[in-house]
């Protein structure tokens, strides 16, 4: 069964079925990776790259997802597009005449999970299909903080953040950690139902960070209930997702 994700920013790999191209891969960014692929085999046409427009069949083996935004995830394309050319990646050695394009992909894409900023975000690597998996090196495996996972998924539509905002209403809305009123654009709720405990962005991003002088954290606590929360999902939930978070007493 197909997972369901909301607000979904992914970069996805695809791997070239056609005898003539068989092995080239393409690099890309949706929405909706069931609908991309489809006019990735449709051709330019429909909507598909004119990189492969009529050299399908392509099968989209891999993506990325778990950015916070669409041009978080588009800067991300851009330097796996091209890794001699971004800044963040010139450390790499460049591709061998023996290693074949999609070896290459993967290994760019191991150095990328554990180079800034993209090494702080709560990223996932979902295998699409398994027949294409590459186990990473101990030494390139993907940070604690991301996930490894396999099978299909599916975009699902978010509530929106004015809904989570009504729906959250009844919580208290005085920060726990600086004892100031939250508005809606400001708020950050904790991932637990139970916990009535909301705090300001800023409040919380220095409070997870401590003395780090990095702009984005990781993970933390929850100063009230103490849970251990990532980053990424606490803005995932401010901007729609887990909507259908329930309490254990209701």
């Amino acid at each position: 069964m197909a997972e369901e994700i909301e607000h979904f920013y992914g970069v996805y790999l695809l791997y070239c079925l056609n005898e003539k191209s068989k092995g080239k891969t393409y690099i890309g960014y949706t929405k909706d990776p069931n609908r991309r692929i489809k006019q990735h085999n449709k051709g330019v046409k429909s909507g598909g790259a004119r990189k492969t427009s009529l050299r399908g069949p392509w099968e989209m083996v891999l993506i990325v997802h778990g950015f916070p935004n669409d041009i978080s995830a588009l800067r991300f394309e851009w330097a796996w597009q091209n890794p001699k050319t971004s800044r963040r990646l010139k450390h790499i050695p460049q591709k061998s005449r023996s290693e074949k394009a999609y070896d290459y992909c993967i290994r760019i894409l191991s150095e990328m999970l554990h180079v800034g900023p993209w090494n702080r975000l709560a990223l996932n690597v979902r295998w699409l299909n398994l027949h294409y998996r590459i186990d990473f090196s101990d030494d390139k495996f993907p940070p604690m903080h991301m996930s490894i996972c396999q099978g299909p998924v599916v975009c699902k539509k978010p509530v929106s953040p004015n809904d989570i905002s009504s729906l959250d209403s009844s919580k208290s809305q005085i920060c726990v950690l600086c004892a100031r009123n939250c508005c809606a654009e400001s708020l950050l709720n904790c991932l637990d139902p139970d916990c009535q405990a909301v705090t300001h962005v800023q409040c919380l991003a220095k409070r997870f960070l401590g003395s780090s002088d990095h702009i984005i954290p990781i993970d933390g606590e929850c100063p009230a209930c103490g849970i251990r929360v990532l980053w990424g999902d606490l803005i995932r939930r401010k901007n729609g997702c887990y909507k259908n978070l329930i309490a254990a007493g209701t």
